[in-house]
């Protein structure tokens, strides 16, 4: 029989799970707090330039799925995009991930990859047989001077703590290349959606099985109305934060105009701790085949998430973990609800992993014939 389905969040994991759930035959309402669907990938045109602008900070999209890759480009056309990231320096401007280039460029040598891995292994610190924080790590296997150089501000900034704070897992995401492959990701498949995120789901939305309501918060109350509810807001903003808060860093950005081409790349990193910005973006060069006269740029400033932000990077560290493990035990007791997606499971997740998840989910609930856990993957 058809069930009366609501998701919570009309981002990613909500319009995936909903369509799927839709195309099954299903009733299915989308409600957002927000007057926009997307989230944090929404996309909008600049009404003065005509830039494709990423609202909330850029998303690159990249994966090594091929269902997941065949599932975005059913909706949206996808473009050649690669991510070069680039990072400012003591005033000098070098290519990331570390690669060959940018060690030799730092040194002022002419390394070939074998030397250059010689090198760097001169200079990291044997004597730190495990490393356990992100510093630990850094300096066992770059050395003090490419990590005071490119890491230890930069890190500093992102997460406002001390790197000897951090897990070294944080780092183990940032790799050294020890040749001329300056490409950020090493996935399969990259690209942009030609027209933007927030087009590409207003299409996944697009059924007549699908009700969409912006500009309305969830109170538990409303599940009374549905057989289910996939909740891809905060977790613990479902129970009213009654256990506490949990820790993320938020954004804020200092949109600025530009008449021509500022920075001559999409993303500037600033190592520097001095400088009080992480990075700077430059949003018409995540279209390159678009063409634009004038710029819109980002400078992007992190800092810890309050009651009234938009949280982006959940924090994880020993005393987040503990209360996540109070909230997830309270949400196994739940009945008719799961919890999905970055924010309702306390996750940093890459989008190509946020779809994945959100197809497995609605999958597992047909299959099943609606009855499913709280958690697809568990958040701990």
């Amino acid at each position: 029989m058809p069930k009366r389905i609501l998701l919570v969040g009309a981002g990613l994991s909500g319009a995936v799970i909903g369509r799927a759930l839709a195309e099954a035959g299903n009733a299915v309402t989308v409600i957002d707090e927000r007057a926009h669907i997307a989230g944090n990938c929404h996309t909008e045109r600049d009404a003065e330039s005509g830039i494709m602008v990423h609202v909330y900070g850029p998303h690159i999209f990249h994966t090594d799925d091929d269902r997941v890759w065949d599932y975005v480009n059913r909706f949206e056309t996808f473009m050649p995009y690669v991510n070069r990231v680039k990072t400012t320096s003591a005033g000098r401007v070098y290519s990331l991930p570390v690669n060959l280039h940018t060690i030799n460029q730092f040194f002022g040598k002419c390394f070939r990859p074998d030397e250059a891995r010689q090198f760097i292994e001169s200079l990291s610190d044997t004597s730190i047989a495990e490393p356990g924080t992100f510093e630990e790590q850094a300096l066992r296997f770059v050395g003090k001077d490419l990590y005071e150089a490119f890491f230890k501000g930069y890190t500093i900034k992102q997460w406002g703590c001390d790197p000897n704070d951090l897990p070294a897992s944080i780092l183990k995401r940032l790799p050294v290349r020890f040749n001329y492959d300056d490409n950020y990701f090493f996935h399969r498949h990259q690209g942009m959606p030609a027209n933007g995120y927030t087009g590409m789901i207003g299409k996944i939305l697009a059924h007549e099985g699908i009700e969409v309501h912006l500009n309305r918060r969830f109170s538990r109350s409303d599940a009374a109305e549905f057989d289910h509810v996939f909740y891809s807001g905060p977790l613990d903003g479902y129970f009213d934060c009654e256990l506490g808060r949990l820790g993320y860093r938020t954004l804020d950005f200092e949109m600025f105009r530009h008449d021509g081409d500022y920075q001559g790349c999409a993303v500037m990193n600033y190592g520097d701790a001095e400088v009080p910005y992480t990075r700077i973006t430059e949003h018409k060069h995540f279209s390159p085949w678009e063409k634009h006269e004038k710029s819109v740029c980002y400078k992007e400033y992190s800092r810890a998430c309050g009651p009234d932000d938009i949280p982006y990077y959940p924090i994880r560290m020993a005393e987040e973990k503990a209360l996540l493990g109070q909230y997830v035990e309270r949400a196994r007791r739940e009945r008719q609800v799961t919890f999905v997606g970055r924010l309702g499971t306390y996750r940093y997740l890459d989008m190509d992993v946020t779809i994945r998840e959100a197809l497995d989910a609605a999958e597992a609930y047909v299959r099943n014939g609606g009855e499913i856990p709280p958690f697809i993957v568990d958040p701990t």
